[in-house]
């Protein structure tokens, strides 16, 4: 089972995808868990997804090791499908949740009451592909799968 979870060709167009995907989630999860990029950290992200929004303190920190810890993964190749998986599943109830009643369309104007769910589906996506194809080539995943 472990080498079905890490099997994956030599395309080098997984590369790309999980180089996007990896780059553009690591500030979402670095707010939440380091307080970079102007984000809240543990401590705060843990109050506000308990307290506030309502989620069980297990689902947040699943949540804060997926966009932080998975971005990571997901850069080198290290258990791609997983980290993928959980990373689009996190953005699909991210727009159900937040994004859905904005529209499809990003805020770029400032006009909207919120983000639309385009970038969602960009995110959505490219997990998808990287889930049902694995890390391709210079991904560790692929090393793994060698031995």
């Amino acid at each position: 089972m472990f080498k079905a979870l890490v099997r994956t060709d030599n395309n080098k167009g997984n590369i790309f995808l999980r180089l996007a995907l990896g780059i553009v989630m690591f500030p979402h999860g670095a707010q939440k868990v380091l307080g970079w990029f102007g984000g809240p950290g543990a401590e705060k992200t843990i109050e506000m997804f308990t307290t506030k929004a309502g989620f069980p303190l297990f689902a947040v920190i699943l949540l804060m090791i997926t966009e932080f810890l998975g971005s990571l993964c997901l850069v080198t190749g290290l258990f791609t499908r997983v980290f993928a998986l959980a990373i689009g599943f996190s953005m699909a109830l991210c727009a159900y949740g937040n994004h859905l009643q904005n529209g499809f369309f990003m805020n770029w104007m400032g006009t909207q009451k919120g983000e639309g769910f385009e970038f969602h589906i960009l995110v959505v996506g490219i997990a998808l592909a990287l889930a049902v194809k694995g890390g391709g080539a210079l991904s560790i995943d692929r090393m793994i799968a060698k031995k």
